[in-house]
């Protein structure tokens, strides 16, 4: 197995053995140039006065080699030690803030998502560590929109379990008769439970991008056309005006069947949001090759704080009325699925009382031959 150096080892050498390299240079090229150059001067004076100082210049010469030798030494041997001092030093100030980032993914992996590194002046590691920071706020707002799932899940079952549970309980006692009314209601709670369950499952599978989408060339405003015919009945039942403007061709690359349950749901909560004698409309149109289909009402509208909440989980508007049995989670689910197209689900209102718009959007059909 091969062995590697710790950092801090390998940041002390490099820098070590830059200083090394640098000495040894300086070194050579003193000990190179400064015979030459001495050998030169003293030529100059040996001209000058005569050959009887030859003697005298070798013997300068040699002093002079013995005594460069030895400053060059002393001088390496200080700049090494210098060199290593100040490489310790710069070691330790960069090592520090990546033992406090070390430290805090150390808890940030135990559960500690409150944990924050404070930022160092060098760029490059204030980069890290602000991803660090990053990543431990993602954690910590996945960890309370988990505790925040538990715990309203728990609070949608308590309802309908309450329901079985006091039928069971009548049977038991003779309260309540085994009487087909009374099975119809059991199985209507039960059927509570298990639809539920359904969506808690899509909630997941959209929120982890784990949807089965089976992608084909479609006609969004064609989708959108069938989507309300098939809910014009309910329209009807509630004497709400349903109003279609799909003539236009939307091509996309979709699930028809996947955009069909978003539309379904957004038409589905426009007719619980409008009161008898409202309207709800449809449109579906090409905006910058991207294709579109708006569903807006004339009902009870959205306060400003309401717009994003409403694709929360579970979430109820307050002051409405409950009218559907429903888990409050197809909105979440309606833009889990455009999110997995590419696309998105948004929602406007002018405020309560207004009327609300929410708008599908899906990414243009690819350029090239028609894929199923």
């Amino acid at each position: 197995m091969k062995v590697r150096m710790r950092l801090p080892l390998r940041l002390f050498v490099s820098h070590a053995a830059v200083a090394v390299v640098g000495a040894v240079v300086a070194f050579l090229t003193v000990r190179l140039l400064a015979p030459s150059l001495f050998d030169q001067r003293m030529g100059m004076l040996d001209e000058d006065h005569g050959m009887g100082m030859a003697a005298t210049m070798t013997r300068v010469h040699a002093a002079f080699l013995t005594s460069l030798d030895t400053a060059l030494l002393v001088g390496v041997g200080a700049s090494v030690a210098a060199a290593g001092i100040v490489a310790a030093a710069v070691t330790r100030r960069l090592l520090r803030p990546l033992d406090a980032v070390r430290s805090a993914t150390r808890r940030i992996a135990a559960g500690n998502y409150q944990s924050h590194v404070a930022l160092p002046s060098e760029p490059e590691l204030a980069a890290l560590a602000t991803d660090v920071n990053t990543l431990a706020r993602a954690l910590a707002d996945t960890e309370t929109r988990r505790s925040r799932l538990l715990g309203e899940a728990a609070h949608e079952m308590r309802t309908p379990l309450t329901a079985l549970d006091g039928y069971v309980e009548g049977l038991i006692d003779g309260v309540f008769t085994a009487s087909p009314d009374t099975l119809a209601s059991l199985s209507e709670e039960l059927r509570r439970l298990h639809r539920l369950a359904d969506d808690l499952s899509s909630v997941s599978r959209a929120e982890e991008q784990r949807l089965d989408l089976h992608l084909v060339d479609a006609d969004l405003a064609d989708i959108a056309r069938r989507a309300a015919v098939r809910l014009s009945s309910q329209f009807e039942d509630a004497h709400v005006a349903l109003v279609t403007d799909t003539d236009r061709v939307v091509p996309v690359h979709a699930d028809p069947d996947r955009i069909t349950q978003v539309l379904t749901n957004l038409l589905g909560n426009a007719l619980l949001a409008t009161p008898a004698g409202g309207t709800v409309t449809i449109t579906a149109h090409d905006v910058g090759g991207r294709g579109e289909v708006v569903v807006t009402d004339t009902g009870a509208g959205l306060a400003e704080q309401d717009i994003e909440r409403v694709f929360e989980r579970f979430y109820r508007v307050p002051g409405r009325p409950r009218r559907s049995a429903g888990s409050g989670v197809g909105l979440t689910i309606a833009r889990g699925i455009a999110r997995g197209h590419g696309g998105d689900v948004t929602a406007s209102s002018p405020g309560r009382g207004k009327g609300a718009c929410f708008a599908l959007v899906l990414p243009p059909r690819p350029s090239g031959p028609p894929r199923a």
